[in-house]
């Protein structure tokens, strides 16, 4: 029976089912327009009316003192935010102020230790001797040898060097007895 099945002997190309219609349709009733009672009324319903009246003005005033609320936080959010990035800006104008100057001493410190190592050589110290100072080069007749034996000696300590360590009372203790004996 399974392999006599035959659906309306068409072949469907689609992987989803054939939507089928409703049976019935639903009845929509629309609602009548009510009109607004009149205001005019006499005795208590006017009280009554009033005292809606008056419940209604306080809760559409209720809801205007809200969304006032609301507006100055948000206004206040806002100016905290702007006032916060004005911060963050200076802040940021101030460090790169600062790395400019740093990195303008570190050229005027590169440039100085040039000059001193310039300064530095053998015959710019030779010039400044012979020109500022007034020293010249000594001549043979100034210098003078002195002849050295080979052999280094050295000599001990006479004396035995006693370096003071702190000892604990039972060094003490066992020295002395010691010395005793």
């Amino acid at each position: 029976m399974a392999g006599n099945r035959n659906y309306n002997s068409r072949y469907i190309y689609e992987t989803s089912p054939r939507k089928l219609k409703p049976d019935y349709i639903p009845n929509q009733k629309k609602k009548p327009i009510q009109k607004k009672k009149s205001t005019t009324l006499k005795g208590t319903n006017k009280k009554q009316n009033e005292k809606t009246e008056q419940k209604v003005k306080a809760k559409s005033k209720g809801k205007k003192i809200k969304c006032v609320l609301y507006l100055l936080i948000g206004f206040a959010v806002l100016f905290a935010m702007s006032y916060r990035n004005s911060q963050i800006d200076e802040s940021f104008s101030k460090l790169k102020a600062s790395e400019a100057e740093l990195s303008l001493i570190q050229k005027e410190n590169e440039q100085l230790e040039v000059s001193i190592e310039n300064s530095l050589n053998l015959s710019e110290v030779e010039r400044i001797a012979r020109e500022q100072l007034g020293m010249q080069k000594a001549s043979s007749s100034q210098t003078r040898y002195i002849s050295l034996p080979k052999q280094d000696h050295v000599e001990g300590a006479a004396e035995e060097i006693q370096l003071d360590k702190s000892k604990n009372i039972f060094e003490i203790i066992i020295d002395y007895i010691k010395n005793i004996f």
